[in-house]
């Protein structure tokens, strides 16, 4: 769903419209061809019809017709994702109950209980995501409940977020920020989960687009400028390998030549701190067999062995997920080897099947579930989440949080001492072990052997591990436990224990504080113990007798209270001078501002700048309004940046640089190059005395004919860095230059 505008913002006449519509609706017919059964194309048709009559009068922001958004979500429904007909009806009407006059009860007549079920479910998710009354994150337990209840819903969504992601650029720039943040944040996991690798990849790019647009443009005019370069080395590379596999009797195979994404080489360019042209995996080689159920595996080992008699592998780069597939079903051979001019080449070997459900993701699992009577890891998943859910205590505040390291996460494989396989998210540690084989032994588990070598229980697991947890009667469950969990289980069984631990303590304090409200002749009732936690500023009453029981709470306080009308009389608290209200309840108008808040009360208004990404002027940022320290401004790129914009978009604010050449802002930069006599001084002389620029802190380290040095400096904004950056990088035997955000680089 999206904002909608009545006037068109593009040429294009009544008769162009017509034709346009009807254009990319006979598209979808014929995408839906194979799958359409008798009796199927005149509800399609009904469908088409039903949604055309009701946004007849609505455009999008682009100014095209509102009836070419749902289309192009069917279609990408049955194209992309790969689902029938049903996905494809409820696709094209996702957006009419919500937007139009149309009704579940005449849906529901007109096309039966699954489609407005369905609906229905869509209807809710827009409401849930669009709303700004509530944090998404506490919301985004109903989307999850539609998941468990019909998966259609989830991927009809996520072929609607993905149009959208595509016609982005008619937003206004903070409504495409907001949505690019929120679909990295938890749409692109999500398609990574349900197994839309090509979708999950789209989204993570397109997101990218808005959120990094100079490191998105720079890598793009990069792929293409070596695309003819790499199109022959791929040539090169793939001969040898395709005589191979027709020598060894492969008739029906497909091998060719990919390009990783563009979110994903900037993702290696960040982590390893490598240029674009040093990252050496840029594509990858598909190897496709058709291969007979029962001959997948030993003919996917077959084509792995050829390839590694061809090039030689890399043995810790070989990921076998034929023998332990990923929980959304993924299935391959992915293996590293050494190509012609000793380059790294990925390698990914699978089958039409593999290949079917690494494309296709939920909806090609569906097809093939009927081949097989065991439980799939996608079930298990299901089944996992569906249980979380159910658990009342699920609805707090981090709980997108906790969804994305408990579900969204990559998984390793780890073994108990008999040799059974048990799957956890990236991250866990020997406590989420123990608490995933049962509840009670992860509340008295006190350590662990891992590999048969005595850890404790943060200890971080890792694939393949084998695992043995040591139990002690005496041990119960640690508020800091919740620090080295990762998994839903883990965190929800540990919360409800400290709960009843803190129920036992406060039952203490309620018998002390009825004793002492005796003694002032004030009857001990619920409603008198809700005022006092009111008057403490305590959420509730557990906590004020847990509070109590503790010795924080000083009841000799009771004897300034007095009781009169059925009502606590509580003294009157010290008087608040006018500045001070006026501090607490509003931010201030800041001197010499250098930023423009776009709000409602003032363009100058007090503002800090964020300690995890140190704006400076010149960068893109936006504001934040935080709890209890005003508001704050990030960098759009900042590590928290995703989290923020996706789940509290009702608390930012629009921000713009001016210039003022009057205030410093404090910086850093990371220099690398050839430890070379001199080469300090130079650096400090272009700094302090031709660039003017102040030196807040310097440290340089040398080693092995390299030195690394960390400079804190104080600029006027974005461009006076970014010229800094390149007149060092000028200097000889300066390798890198590159800003840090941090505080700790120094």
């Amino acid at each position: 769903m999206e904002t909608t505008l009545n006037i068109p913002q593009y040429k294009m006449n009544e008769e162009q419209e017509k034709k346009a519509i009807l254009r990319k609706y006979r598209a979808l017919l014929h995408a839906l061809k194979p799958k359409l059964k008798p009796g199927d194309k005149e509800q399609v048709r009904a469908a088409f019809e039903v949604a055309a009559e009701a946004h007849k009068n609505m455009r999008r922001k682009s100014g095209e017709p509102y009836i070419l958004h749902p289309i192009a979500v069917a279609t990408i429904c049955v194209e992309e994702i790969g689902l029938g007909v049903t996905s494809c009806i409820c696709a094209l009407l996702h957006d009419t109950v919500e937007d139009t006059d149309i009704t579940l009860e005449f849906l529901q007549r007109e096309f039966g209980a699954e489609v407005t079920k369905i609906v229905d479910g869509l209807t809710k998710i827009a409401n849930v995501l669009d709303s700004n009354i509530s944090q998404q994150a506490e919301n985004f337990r109903k989307i999850l409940l539609t998941l468990t209840d019909d998966p259609r819903v989830i991927l009809i969504k996520l072929a609607d977020r993905l149009h959208n992601m595509r016609t982005l650029e008619s937003m206004r720039r903070e409504k495409q920020l907001k949505i690019s943040s929120e679909t990295v944040y938890v749409y692109a996991p999500l398609a990574h989960r349900m197994g839309l690798y090509n979708i999950k990849t789209e989204l993570e790019d397109l997101a990218m687009k808005y959120l990094e647009p100079d490191s998105y443009r720079y890598i793009a005019q990069k792929l293409d400028n070596t695309k003819r370069e790499r199109a022959r080395y791929i040539n090169d590379f793939i001969r040898p390998l395709k005589e191979k596999i027709t020598n060894a009797h492969f008739v029906d195979f497909e091998i060719y030549g990919r390009p990783k994404s563009i979110h994903s080489i900037w993702h290696k360019m960040k982590k390893k701190g490598v240029s674009f042209e040093e990252v050496y995996d840029l594509f990858a080689i598909r190897i496709i067999l058709n291969s007979p159920p029962d001959r997948e595996k030993e003919d996917c080992w077959k084509v792995y062995s050829m390839v590694t008699d061809e090039y030689t592998p890399s043995p810790e780069r070989l990921r076998d997920w034929l023998s332990n597939p990923k929980s959304n079903g993924y299935e391959a051979l992915h293996t590293t080897v050494m190509g012609p001019q000793g380059k790294w080449v990925e390698v990914q070997i699978r089958t039409k099947r593999m290949n079917d459900i690494a494309e296709k993701g939920l909806a090609a699992h569906w097809k093939y579930k009927e081949e097989t009577t065991e439980e799939s890891r996608f079930d298990k998943w299901i089944r996992q989440i569906r249980d979380m859910l159910e658990n009342p205590e699920t609805n707090s505040v981090d709980f997108l949080q906790d969804f994305k390291t408990s579900f969204l996460a990559e998984d390793i494989y780890v073994y108990t001492p008999k040799g059974d396989i048990k799957m956890l998210p990236v991250g866990s540690s020997a406590l989420d072990f123990a608490f995933s084989i049962h509840t009670k032994i992860g509340e008295s588990c006190i350590g662990a052997k891992v590999n048969h070598k005595l850890v404790p229980i943060s200890h971080k697991l890792r694939s393949g591990d084998q695992v043995e947890i040591i139990t002690s009667s005496k041990q119960k469950p640690k508020a800091e436990w919740l620090k080295f969990v990762v998994t839903s289980k883990a965190k929800s069984k540990i919360k409800d224990s400290l709960k009843e631990e803190k129920r036992t303590i406060g039952e203490e304090g309620k018998l002390l504080l009825t004793k002492r409200l005796e003694q002032m002749h004030i009857p001990a009732t619920q409603v008198q113990f809700e005022e006092i936690a009111g008057y403490f500023k305590i959420n509730s009453t557990l906590d004020l007798f847990y509070e109590i029981a503790i010795k924080r709470i000083d009841l000799n306080e009771v004897k300034q209270w007095s009781y009169s009308g059925d009502k606590i009389v509580f003294p009157k608290p010290e008087k608040v001078s006018p500045e001070e209200k006026s501090n607490s309840n509003k931010i201030l108008a800041k001197k010499d501002t250098e930023l423009i808040i776009f709000g409602e009360s003032s363009d100058k208004i007090k503002y800090s700048l964020a300690n995890c990404c140190k704006p400076i002027p010149g960068d893109d940022v936006f504001g934040f309004i935080t709890q209890g320290e005003g508001l704050k401004i990030h960098r759009t790129n900042c590590p928290n940046a995703a989290r923020l914009l996706a789940n509290y978009g009702h608390r930012v604010v629009k921000t713009k640089w001016v210039k003022n050449k009057e205030i410093s802002f404090l910086t850093g930069i990371k220099i690398i190059g050839l430890d070379d006599v001199g080469v300090i001084n130079k650096i400090t002389n272009l700094i302090s005395g031709t660039l003017k620029i102040n030196i807040s802190a310097l440290t340089i380290e040398a080693k092995d004919g390299l030195f690394e040095g960390n400079v804190k400096l104080y600029v006027h904004d974005r461009d006076e860095l970014e010229n800094l950056v390149k007149r060092l990088t000028d200097l000889p035997g300066i390798e890198k230059v590159e800003r840090y955000d941090t505080e700790n680089s120094i």
